[in-house]
């Protein structure tokens, strides 16, 4: 972390603020809407403590659905140049590591002060949408409000109950009447993932290899693919997301919005496409893409993830860019939208904690609390500092794919190249789900392509993988 500009420890006076404090940030009055007789529940992971949203749904009469998103008020507890502001800027992310993980606030805040903890009042903001039975939204608004969570839900055992394969988790089955909300909000965000879909959002499938521990001592790297639960919340944040873009544009404030840019290899795609029997446009179009992607999840649902992850390759890594009111951005290929920033995941991420002042600004009428200037610089900042905290998250996943694999040097795997460039050529096998450096033979490989490769060396401290191509 220390090589790539990034900081692992808080500084003292840090530390000192975050002990200094006593309790949640807590307000009352007109602009703060009293909320907590709402039936709120967050999902996430098991493990998760730094709760950054929750959401609720209420049925109308039309057939349309409210739902509302409460976002974690982190501001009113964490100040433009606090000593804590300042670490979060430094990093711009929580760094998530195999060997530990890096808060970008300090734990008794991000875990409890301002997390929507089970059983706690807190401040949240909230973005209310109404959505109708085909995915349109009708309506929808930004306010402040206090909030309180009825259930801490995990998304493994929530998709379980959603798909019937699982009794309703504890937490679900205690609360009266939170089996109906949570089968409500289901079919709402399947509804907004199938109307994102028509509109050219990609269906990608990936795998993400998670460090498992045995008495203490890394034993895997097992891989998880996106369930049911995952997918209700992220369709939940993209549309919020999205809203909090347009509202800022509508208030008349500038504002960090996340880009994908048009994929500079779509040739590539086009390649990768023709290898398997279909043709796709020679000039980027989402659509087209997803048309093929949805074919061959069908397909080949076996090697889909595989296809996944070469697209993903060749997309091209998202960014932050400004945004003045009434100019012209080139918005998300992968989602499909113009407008679209980050801002549900306060307490992880800095761009959200920006997002949510310059709201919070717009709320009260107030100027923005950044120049133009100061958020340009912040917008680069940030892309560059989440770059280097992937890398990190990167090296400390192949230093444990390096010492699961020290122990199997010779040994020949199937692989797909993930990566072809002047800097080299990598590849990633199945099991374990890690990548590594073809340093022999890569002649003539590109993205997507399948390859024998035997493993010939490791280095645990560098986190290097290095294979030879076989055959």
């Amino acid at each position: 972390m220390l090589e790539r500009g990034l900081s692992p420890d808080f500084s003292a006076a840090a530390w000192a603020q975050s002990n200094a404090l006593t309790s949640a940030a807590m307000e009352t009055g007109p602009a703060i809407r009293d909320l907590r007789a709402l039936l709120w529940a967050s999902i996430d992971n098991d493990d998760s403590r730094d709760l950054d949203q929750l959401s609720v749904a209420e049925p109308l009469s039309s057939g349309a659905v409210k739902i509302l998103v409460a976002i974690a008020d982190v501001d009113s507890t964490v100040k433009v140049g606090s000593a804590i502001d300042e670490h979060a800027w430094i990093n711009t992310t929580s760094v998530y590591t195999a060997a530990q993980v890096f808060p970008m606030l300090p734990e008794r805040l991000s875990t409890d002060l301002t997390s929507l903890g089970q059983g706690q009042e807190r401040l949240a903001i909230v973005i209310e949408m109404t959505i109708a039975a085909d995915g349109a939204l009708m309506q929808s608004d930004i306010y402040r409000a206090v909030v309180l969570n009825r259930a801490k839900l995990a998304y493994g055992s929530v998709a379980a109950w959603l798909q019937r394969t699982g009794a309703a988790p504890g937490p679900l089955a205690s609360v009266a009447g939170l089996d109906e909300q949570l089968r409500i909000q289901d079919q709402v965000a399947q509804t907004l993932k199938r109307t994102r879909h028509e509109r050219g959002a990609l269906s990608l499938q990936t795998i993400e290899a998670r460090a498992v521990f045995d008495n203490g001592l890394l034993s895997d790297l097992r891989s998880d693919q996106k369930n049911r639960a995952e997918e209700l919340i992220e369709d939940f944040m993209i549309a919020a997301n999205g809203m909090s873009a347009r509202y800022l544009e509508q208030k008349g404030l500038p504002s960090i919005r996340r880009v994908l840019r048009t994929p500079k290899r779509w040739e590539r795609i086009v390649v990768l496409a023709e290898r398997l029997g279909e043709r796709l446009p020679p000039t980027p179009n989402a659509l087209a893409l997803n048309a093929f992607l949805a074919k061959r999840r069908e397909a080949d649902p076996e090697r889909f993830p595989d296809l996944s992850l070469s697209i993903i390759k060749l997309l091209g890594s998202g960014e932050y860019v400004l945004e003045l009111p009434g100019q012209p951005i080139e918005g998300h290929f992968g989602l499909a939208v113009q407008d679209y920033t980050h801002s549900t995941a306060p307490n992880r991420r800095f761009p959200d904690l920006i997002t949510q002042r310059l709201l919070k600004a717009a709320l009260a009428g107030a100027p923005a609390p950044y120049t133009v200037e100061a958020l340009g610089a912040l917008a680069a900042h940030c892309t560059e500092q989440e770059n280097r905290a992937a890398k990190v998250e990167r090296q400390v996943r192949k230093s444990a794919a390096a010492l699961l694999l020290a122990s199997r040097i010779g040994q020949r795997f199937d692989a797909i190249v993930t990566g072809a460039s002047d800097k080299g050529t990598w590849v990633r096998i199945a099991q374990p789900a890690v990548e590594g450096r073809v340093v022999q033979g890569s002649g003539g490989l590109d993205v997507g392509d399948r390859v024998a490769v035997t493993l010939v060396h490791t280095d645990i401290e560098r986190g290097f993988i290095d294979f030879a191509r076989s055959g």
